[in-house]
């Protein structure tokens, strides 16, 4: 009886059950409505908090461009003292005029692109610019605005029914936002000894596309050789002066050979079209050899700022907040701009070094220049030793884990990951609407990575392949990473290589001079320590750990990225090889023997808020206002040739670095 009983009060009504299925549903119900309010304030506050920045921002223009011209002067002068002329100013006092034309070449991301046709989510953004300028459409609506930057994953052209093109003329580029100046500064110190449009010219072009697409979507290349010739016809003949910034250097570089081949590939030029026409190119913060900062780009969508804030607020930048997965989009967007690949590094181990040997030596990260194998200047204020560094080479450009980027090769195995088989997907990509292409791989390929430990510039290209087919394929088409073994070879006469200095020749043009202007005397990233990151949907399974430390106020290894000199964003290595050794003399890269001159601008930051940007910036777009660097460029355009400039102008150890590099000239 009494087992009945205990059976009968354990039968719950089916009445009761559904009462309480009805609770539990509403339950559900309502935390999915809390979590919406949240998601929906989260959204509100956000905005008002982009709102108020931006209002704040205008209102402050308002008053600064209300106000009398010289009261910002005035105000800095009486707390500052005199302030310097500018270089236009101080050249035009001492006779100087227009002679050469001048051709402005920007780099990467600085010219604007504007819509010219889009899809419905883009309704009434006709010819306003979606990169540069404000950036007002993509805080409004940042998913439509990705949608229209992107490109073709298969062709790395315009998408269906999107148009974007690159503005154009001086405007293209002088600001890249209000108040932040491109080459705003430039212009308006050439403008002081004469120059106006009708002697500048902007090559502006979309730089989103490879170098060669831009000539066969927008003929870019032919709109700049037709200027450059209109230009030079215009101004008694006188040669033009090419100022190429950052990519542009590359990008230009890959003209000089278009224009020389004949056509349908090339210009039609021929072998003499660039001594007739140009007397120098100046090139400024060159990124000849490539930019590490390209391989935390491509391989994770990171660089030092972005690995510092993704360590500051966890998971902010990789979940869905506001239902936008931040990276995953950037990545997918950035994956699709072909120029991107443009950067990556050059000349593998040959140049950039291997697992055991770097050519920049150890640094004393805490001096202010930096000094390879000098320890007893770089250590000079200290009791560490270079033993405190024992190990650690800049040649391991990818890392996973700090040890290994300091263990002795033989201390460690490296496990193959190219034939792993990738697998199925590594999580359920049913709800994930950001593709990119790690959905593609298996937990086993994931761990593969990881398990080879250490990337040289050799392996990282494999390794681009393996995680990155896709792109890999594009850029394969229109971008080569080697050195020429014989430069003669018929293959190097296709446009893939004509952007890489070491597969190429320069023209035959020796009364051209190619200067390499940069800055030095910043941490520049050169490698990089990586971690895994945990599964989830639609995640990024690498990132740089930003809890690796270097343990001593020398090391150059902080927030798990080992820093070089550099102007923050290319190294010295990459600015300064090709004229401090590749192209010095008559080598074969140089075959008419082209002079070639290097100009260091060592970095002073400015000493107070009201030097806005400084004067004497090295940093790689900032030195575009660097008043040296302005002065040095106006004294060519105005007839000036190096040797007149006084030659190299050398604060780092280029020429050191660059002897060490066994390279065959």
């Amino acid at each position: 009886m009494s087992f009945l009983r205990r059976r009968k009060a354990s039968v719950i009504p089916k009445a009761e059950i559904d009462r309480d299925d009805e609770k539990k549903e509403k339950v559900v119900e309502v935390e999915k409505l809390k979590g919406k309010i949240k998601r929906w304030s989260c959204i509100d506050s956000c905005c008002w908090f982009i709102g108020f920045i931006c209002s704040v921002w205008w209102f402050l223009l308002f008053l600064y461009n209300t106000m009398p011209a010289s009261f910002p002067q005035y105000v800095t002068e009486a707390i500052t003292g005199p302030l310097q002329d500018p270089p236009g100013v101080k050249l035009r006092n001492e006779g100087l005029t227009v002679k050469h034309p001048v051709v402005f070449v920007p780099g990467i991301v600085t010219g604007g692109l504007e819509l010219w046709e889009g899809r419905q989510c883009a309704e009434g953004l006709f010819r306003k610019r979606l990169w540069g300028g404000t950036f007002g459409e993509l805080y409004k609506r940042p998913l439509c605005w990705v949608e229209h930057m992107s490109l073709d994953n298969e062709t790395g052209l315009d998408r269906p029914g999107i148009r974007v093109r690159p503005v154009s003329g001086l405007v293209a580029a002088d600001y890249f936002a209000p108040g932040y100046f491109v080459w705003a500064v430039l212009i308006a110190n050439l403008a002081r000894i004469g120059y106006e449009e009708k002697t500048m010219y902007m090559a502006a072009y979309d730089w989103r596309i490879s170098f060669q697409n831009t000539e066969i979507r927008d003929q870019t290349l032919s709109r700049m050789k037709s200027n450059i010739e209109l230009m030079v016809a215009t101004n008694g003949g006188h040669k033009v002066v090419v100022i190429p910034h950052s990519m542009g250097v590359l990008y230009f570089l890959h003209f000089m050979k278009w224009v020389e081949t004949p056509a349908p590939m090339g210009g039609g030029g021929g072998s003499d079209w660039c001594a007739k026409h140009i007397k120098a190119v100046m090139n400024i913060g060159g990124p000849f050899l490539g930019v590490p900062k390209s391989v935390a780009a491509l391989f994770s969508i990171e660089a030092k700022d972005v690995a510092v804030a993704r360590a500051f607020a966890p998971g902010v930048l990789d979940k869905d907040v506001f239902s936008l997965q931040a990276l995953q989009h950037i990545m997918r967007m950035t994956r699709t701009w072909d120029s991107t690949m443009s950067m990556i590094p050059k000349g593998g181990d040959t140049i950039w070094g291997s697992i055991d040997w770097s050519p920049e030596g150890y640094y004393n990260c805490n001096a202010k220049r930096l000094k390879n194998n000098a320890t007893h200047t770089a250590f000079e204020n200290g009791k560490e030793s270079l033993a405190s560094l024992k190990n650690v080479n800049y040649g391991r450009l990818i890392s996973f884990g700090k040890d290994l980027a300091e263990m002795d090769t033989s201390d460690f195995e490296r496990l193959d990951f190219m034939g792993v088989d990738k697998g199925s997907n590594i999580a359920n990509a049913t709800n994930c609407d950001v593709w990119n292409e790690y959905n593609e791989m298996g937990v086993e390929s994931i761990k593969a990575v990881a398990d080879y430990k250490v990337y040289t510039a050799d392996s990282f290209l494999d390794l681009l392949h393996f995680v990155a087919p896709k792109m890999m394929k594009r850029g394969d088409a229109h971008f080569s990473y080697g050195i020429a073994d014989n430069l003669d070879d018929p293959k190097y006469k296709h446009y893939k290589y004509w952007s890489n200095p070491l597969e190429t020749t320069l023209p035959n043009a020796p009364d051209m001079e190619i200067y390499s202007m940069y800055g030095v005397g910043i941490p520049t990233e050169r490698a990089y320590v990586y971690k895994s990151t945990p599964p989830s949907e639609c995640y990024i399974p690498f990132q740089i750990d930003a809890s690796a430390e270097g343990g001593s106020k020398y090391s150059c290894l902080k927030g798990g990225v080992f820093s070089v000199d550099g102007d923050e964003t290319v190294p010295v290595l990459s600015s300064g090889f090709m004229c401090a050794k590749g192209w010095r003399g008559r080598t074969r890269f140089n075959p008419s023997g082209i002079l070639t001159y290097i100009k260091e601008y060592d970095h002073a930051p400015p000493a107070n808020l009201l030097e806005g940007r400084g004067t004497q910036s090295g940093a790689h777009v900032d030195i575009l206002g660097n008043f040296a660097l302005i002065e040095d460029i106006i004294r060519v355009a105005a007839g000036s040739n190096g040797e007149e400039l006084g030659g190299d102008q050398v604060h780092s150890d280029i020429f050191e670095w660059s002897e060490k590099i066994d390279i065959k000239l």
